[in-house]
């Protein structure tokens, strides 16, 4: 059974013909089938990769969100093992009442279990607990030839460590075990501040980081000269008292894709300026839930589609310490004298700790994400704040990627001969294709 996928950005165009199945047991049958007919796949998760890393390059993955069977738990402990097709939202629903809480998570609960270990998503509290592959105790991987692996610190470490963060590349991840961190109440305690620049932000930073399981701030990318990099920091922690409800909040839903990008110069000055305005100039403790504090966006429903048809790219950064206050204010102000931008935009510390993952993402230093409206001029803006990334030696976030050059990739990332050398090689994606041809 087949049927079109697409990743999140829309960008590139590439519809992917889905292979479904319903038992781990069919996937060895399934891979064959589908590499015998068409020459490779990937495996595919629930479309949340914003770029062409979730997208082969024949057009043709393996559909696995429809493996979303837990296999066993132990809540005295807070580990999980499942299989790779659940959400991370499926998770919570079951963990939360329990007293557990993942470890680390990125700004959706739509994506799989499986999804997040190749791409290693990280969170809020980057600085304290690192990578969400920091707290992977094991995952079966089926290799096509080799069957199904083992994979651990101990057990196959060389693929584990190439598969966390991996993109799907080492072969298709049917299972895996994972460490949740115990909470006390589904609820969140935060502090929310407007800063007026840049320097305010690293200021708050260096101050309340390291004071709290999360932080974060959204930042005004429009904002020009003194007020560059003005926006809102929130730095939160699981509540010590209240219930272990978890959260069903009446979802939104954008119906239709329209033509055009509803996100336009007139709508982001509009709303940067009034979010701004309407948080408070100085510290306000707040008290809440914590799907609108991890997920804000969740609530709505398919909001990629305010981005039109021709759909958007994520640009997402991690600039290391030593050069992160000049390269960002630099970054921003190349972002805001085009014009271009995004109404969510996401400014937060990464600290210290090191993935277990080859092509993990995050590193000590300062991550910058935006979103912009597909367009033909993006290419002159992403070409000078790629050089301004590539001249501070940071680098780009693969998972959010449908642009980097070849050259600032293997720059970035050397150990990608590592992980070349472990992919299956039934398996290839447009991303890897684009970035080690």
């Amino acid at each position: 059974m087949t049927d079109s996928r697409y990743s999140w950005g829309r960008y590139p165009n590439a519809p992917q013909n889905a292979h479904t199945c319903s038992w781990r047991s069919e996937v060895p049958e399934l891979m064959n089938k589908v590499v015998a007919g068409h020459g490779s796949t990937l495996p595919f998760g629930n479309g949340r990769s914003y770029g062409d890393s979730c997208l082969a390059t024949s057009d043709q993955v393996v559909q696995l969100r429809t493996l979303d069977r837990f296999i066993e738990v132990d809540w005295e402990h807070g580990v999980v093992l499942a299989e790779s097709g659940v959400t991370l939202a499926e998770i919570l629903a079951l963990s939360i009442p329990m007293g557990w809480f993942l470890s680390v998570t990125p700004g959706t609960q739509f994506v799989t279990l499986g999804g997040a270990i190749a791409n290693d998503v990280h969170g809020k509290n980057h600085h304290l607990r690192g990578t969400f592959g920091n707290h992977v105790h094991s995952f079966g991987l089926l290799r096509r030839g080799q069957g199904l692996l083992t994979c651990s610190l101990s057990e196959n470490p060389e693929l584990y460590a190439a598969t966390i963060g991996g993109l799907g590349l080492t072969g298709v991840i049917t299972w895996a075990k994972i460490q949740l961190m115990p909470i006390n109440s589904s609820q969140i305690d935060s502090t929310v501040v407007r800063f007026d620049n840049l320097a305010e932000f690293f200021k708050l930073s260096a101050e309340l980081d390291h004071q709290h399981e999360y932080s974060v701030a959204w930042i005004d990318c429009l904002a020009q000269d003194t007020k560059t990099g003005r926006g809102v920091f929130i730095v939160g922690d699981h509540a010590s008292y209240g219930s272990l409800s978890v959260e069903k909040r009446k979802k939104l839903q954008v119906p239709v894709t329209p033509p055009l990008s509803l996100i336009n110069n007139l709508s982001l000055h509009a709303f940067n300026e009034a979010y701004w305005r309407v948080h408070p100039a100085t510290p306000s403790r707040r008290w809440g839930s914590y799907e609108p504090f991890f997920y804000p966006l969740d609530r709505i429903l398919d909001w990629n589609r305010i981005y039109g048809r021709k759909g958007f790219q994520q640009y997402q950064c991690v600039i290391p310490d030593a050069a992160a206050e000049v390269a960002m204010s630099e970054l921003l102000a190349v972002i805001a004298a085009s014009g271009q931008g995004s109404f969510l935009a996401v400014l937060k510390r990464c600290g210290d700790s090191v993935s277990p993952g080859l092509l993990s993402f995050p590193l000590p230093g300062t991550s910058l994400a935006l979103d912009f409206p597909q367009k033909a001029d993006l290419t002159a803006l992403f070409k000078r704040m790629d050089a301004i990334v590539h001249q501070a030696g940071g680098r780009l976030y693969p998972a959010k990627d449908a642009h980097m050059n070849g050259n600032d990739f293997r720059q970035a990332y050397p150990a990608w001969e590592q992980l070349e050398a472990l992919r299956d090689p039934s398996l290839l994606s447009r991303f890897w294709k684009r970035v080690i041809s």
